[in-house]
């Protein structure tokens, strides 16, 4: 085999994030450290149950300014001694608080530090006790999962009390949207932004390395991000450029995570694979490569069939072949090679989407599926036996002794011997990896048909290692989604 000269050039907009799992946070605690926790907990958890007790028991009795005063009490017996940097503005300079990152249920500290301002919740908080009563207060917007016209019925909500020009009180909004270990900032959902109000951005510290052992959490009022004109049209890149001034003051980075990353990751377990395999930064994916979250759960389901025996979840080549049922040759480690964006040997499920999306359903046309039955219907009767099927296959792998059983018998789906054209588009359409086998077949032998040569195949993959047309079609893609 040709050796490539050097690696297939990629997207860096489609790179691994600086932070391959924001929704994990794993710690290691020393034996000093966990004896400290079981003693303290026997002692003090008991009390604080208590004292908690007591405290939201008289919060639901109190007016909102001694509920302030009780919550910052509440607190402080919880051992969080609140440390506030900078000042909040009022509702009229800044109608939304956008509070980050979202780590804890002890993040609603700064619900208290700001003054118990309205929020968004599900509308099923209201019916817990004592905690339901203290919501109320609040005057909420409520999202309820039941309504399929929620979401948009929620931002219009949080539209209208951003611009009644102070009649409600300041909104707090957590825009991640989900809870993550704090070491980045994920996608900011539009709700806080769409307004194209002034917001003024709170961030949420905790120095311990546990949310539970840091004492001294500090909320940071930073100065209200004023949209320009172009922000106030584009709540996107609203939500971007607050989002980068956080992230910038926190110290860490940004990456394109979002819920639905979470779910992925859920359903990525349940389909036996490591979670973290269905971490592809959802935002970024979907966007560039137009993939709605039907379009990734479907693509996690089929690679989960491929890679579910495969060590970490990660495909390597011999699986590779063995999905396609065809032998390791020059040809189908290219094909890999395409797949393999970092080049570590193995395919991830990130690695499998883009593929899939970027070099296979585009090359899985009618008309190149039609081309390639042709192709293998040597004698022109509609059908192709074995030996057709077989003669084609050894010629575009470049493998005297190929084995097509296994194959052969997937495509041939009535075990009638001979495959018809239906089968084929099926088998073809539903297999998609194919695709790219296809087309490069296709194109090599119209080419050397011009030219008067016998078709070289396993050069013309080679010559993809310098110059793959796929990838400036993925480079001009990206471009014009970017645009």
């Amino acid at each position: 085999m040709a050796q490539r000269a050097f690696a297939l050039p990629r997207q860096q907009s489609l790179f691994l994030p600086a932070v391959l799992n924001p929704f994990v946070q794993e710690t290691r605690l020393t034996r000093h450290e966990k004896i400290k926790f079981c003693l303290l907990g026997v002692l003090l958890v008991p009390l604080r149950s208590v004292f908690l007790a007591v405290v939201l028991m008289a919060t639901w009795l109190m007016c909102r300014t001694v509920m302030v005063f009780l919550g910052r009490v509440c607190f402080l017996g919880m051992g969080f001694c609140v440390v506030v940097k900078g000042r909040q503005v009022s509702g009229a300079k800044a109608p939304i608080l956008a509070v980050a990152p979202h780590s804890s249920f002890f993040d609603a500290i700064a619900c208290i530090v700001a003054g118990l301002p309205s929020i968004v919740s599900r509308s099923e908080s209201l019916d817990a006790p004592i905690f339901g009563r203290i919501l109320q207060c609040l005057q909420p917007v409520l999202v309820s999962r039941k309504d399929p016209d929620s979401r948009k019925n929620t931002i219009l909500e949080i539209r209208r009390r951003a611009m009644s020009g102070g009649h409600w009180p300041q909104m707090l909004i957590f825009p991640e949207g989900t809870c993550t270990n704090r070491s980045c900032l994920i996608t900011f959902k539009q709700g806080a932004f769409v307004s194209g109000v002034p917001v003024q951005p709170v961030l949420i510290r905790y120095p311990g390395k546990m949310v539970s052992e840091s004492h001294a959490q500090s909320c940071s009022f930073l100065p209200p991000h004023i949209p320009t004109e172009e922000e106030k049209e584009n709540a996107t890149k609203f939500a971007h450029s607050v989002r980068a001034v956080m992230a910038r003051s926190l110290g860490v980075p940004v990456t394109d995570h979002t819920f639905e990353d979470c779910r992925l990751m859920i359903s990525a377990g349940e389909l036996t694979l490591p979670m973290e395999a269905g971490l592809v930064e959802f935002t970024k994916i979907s966007r560039k490569l137009n993939l709605k979250w039907d379009n990734v759960k479907k693509e996690l389901e089929n690679f989960a069939t491929r890679a579910s025996s495969c060590k970490g979840g990660r495909i390597r080549i011999e699986e590779f072949a063995g999905f396609l049922k065809l032998p390791i040759s020059p040809a189908l480690q290219e094909l890999f090679a395409l797949f393999d964006r970092d080049g570590d040997g193995t395919i991830d499920f990130r690695e499998y989407v883009i593929g899939v999306t970027v070099l296979c359903r585009p090359a899985n046309t009618e008309e190149v599926i039609h081309t390639a039955f042709k192709l293998f219907d040597i004698d022109e009767d509609n059908n192709i036996t074995r030996d057709e099927f077989s003669s084609l296959l050894r010629s575009a792998l470049g493998v005297c002794d190929l084995n097509v059983s296994k194959l052969f018998n997937a495509i041939d789906s009535d075990g009638s011997g001979h495959i018809t054209y239906d089968e084929f588009r099926t088998f073809a359409l539903t297999h998609p990896e194919y695709g790219k086998l296809f087309t490069t077949y296709i194109e090599l032998q119209r080419y050397q048909g011009l030219q008067g040569e016998e078709p070289d195949f396993d050069s013309a993959f080679s010559q993809w290692g310098t110059s793959s047309p796929s990838d400036h079609q993925e480079d001009s893609n990206s471009h014009k989604k970017d645009a």
